[in-house]
């Protein structure tokens, strides 16, 4: 069978079981969730058997640590992947929901009610609790996922996809409301993306490249961030201790993923004095600074930034630092460089914390807390299928609710319009 029918019939299929899983109750999309769980703590060894083989082929390939972290499938992850499914189980259901009423001087009612998007293509690399993550979102949302993970994850994601389906067949579930494209050739990429009649939406999440490869390719409305340029601005009266935990936790707890920060920016008034403890902190883990003439001065350890670093997503320990004479400096470089995904000011003045909600532009801002929180398990939403820095139809991290639209529904009584 060529690749373009098997995905074809993939995406008919994935149509067909959108009907079936739009119409599941609450209790019976429950019910596999927690089946999927269950069957990923059970298989744990066989998916960590199967995820070595991707690690061995990542190594082999030189891959950076950044990505094979990624890659990595530790009993932690699997348990957090079984966590993950849990939690949605607890999120309230939004299919059905309505979300207003009102009524017309006609006496017609309207209403809005939640519904699933319906077919729902991701389009991935590394990561395989991905795979776990979109399926269980997706099918609460009560929508049909196609997902096609990374070549780099080839082994773990088809064990993934075992699992999934398994659970979906045992709880009486269309088995095509949840698929993992089975090929690494590239080619079902494009024969996805060319599936408007069957697919209603595409999700890409991955590295800038795969990103504007996806949206310009696509004959499908795309949903994406590009990349995650995200900045903490430490104020003139910020809590010192505050600041440095923060830039630390922002920078260095996991430096590889799209809400870590990769610019530092730091009030003139506070440079001097919080700099050197900082930048102390930054080397003993590691961390390459490349800072703005002033940086240099303070820490002369640190390199000279060029042009292209206020605007690079490193994902790695490097960090660019530049001094700012004032907030308004500091948002106009965020405006300037960042890509609208989080932004964080650390600060104990309460209208100036205000004035940054109210003016920075992002997905998510934060007031005296790490870049590191906009994750939807993390802001409540459980398990998320990916960051949205484009506005439309949802800006931030996607979890249920974004992964539904909603319609509206009208009641008369015999009205007709003159």
């Amino acid at each position: 069978m060529s690749i373009e029918k098997a995905i074809t019939d993939m995406a008919r299929d994935a149509k067909e079981a959108a009907k079936v899983v739009a119409r599941l109750s609450t209790q019976k999309k429950d019910e596999a969730l927690e089946r999927i769980a269950q069957k990923l703590l059970d298989e744990a060894a066989t998916i960590k058997q199967e995820n070595e083989k991707d690690l061995e082929d990542a190594r082999e390939k030189g891959l950076s640590e950044a990505m094979i972290d990624r890659l990595t499938v530790s009993d932690a992850v699997i348990e957090s992947m079984a966590q993950g499914l849990r939690d949605v189980v607890r999120l309230p259901d939004p299919v059905g929901r309505i979300t207003g009423m009102w009524l017309r001087p006609n006496g017609l009612q309207v209403g809005r009610v939640r519904i699933p998007l319906g077919v729902i293509g991701m389009i991935y690399e590394s990561r395989p609790n991905a795979t776990i993550d979109a399926a269980g979102l997706c099918l609460k949302a009560g929508n049909a996922a196609i997902l096609r993970g990374g070549s780099e994850a080839f082994h773990s994601n088809a064990i993934l996809a075992q699992i999934i389906q398994g659970a979906l067949r045992e709880t009486g579930i269309p088995e095509a409301a949840a698929q993992v494209v089975p090929v690494r050739d590239r080619t079902a990429v494009n024969v996805l993306l060319a599936q408007e009649g069957y697919v209603d939406l595409i999700i890409p999440r991955g590295g800038e490249g795969l990103i504007r490869f996806v949206a310009e390719n696509s004959k499908i409305p795309v949903l994406k961030h590009y990349k995650g340029v995200c900045h903490v601005f430490v104020d003139k009266d910020a809590d010192p201790g505050m600041a440095e935990k923060i830039s630390y936790n922002a920078k260095v707890q996991r430096p590889g993923v799209c809400n870590a920060m990769e610019t530092l920016l730091v009030h003139e008034a506070v440079a001097g004095s919080f700099l050197p403890q900082m930048a102390k902190r930054f080397g003993e883990a590691g961390v390459e600074l490349r800072g703005c003439p002033k940086t240099c001065q303070i820490v002369p350890e640190a390199k000279k930034a060029s042009e292209e670093d206020w605007s690079a997503e490193y994902l790695d320990l490097i960090l660019a630092v530049k001094v700012v004479a004032s907030m308004e400096e500091a948002m106009d470089h965020i405006a300037r460089y960042g890509s609208a995904h989080t932004e964080a000011i650390v600060t104990s003045d309460y209208a100036r914390a205000r004035q940054f909600l109210r003016e920075v532009d992002a997905s998510v801002v934060l007031v005296n807390a790490s870049t590191r929180f906009n994750d939807g398990g993390e802001l409540g939403l459980g398990a998320e299928i990916g960051i949205s820095t484009s506005k439309l139809h949802a800006y931030g991290p996607m979890g249920l609710e974004e992964l539904t639209t909603t319609k509206f529904v009208v009641f008369g009584d015999g009205q007709v319009r003159t």
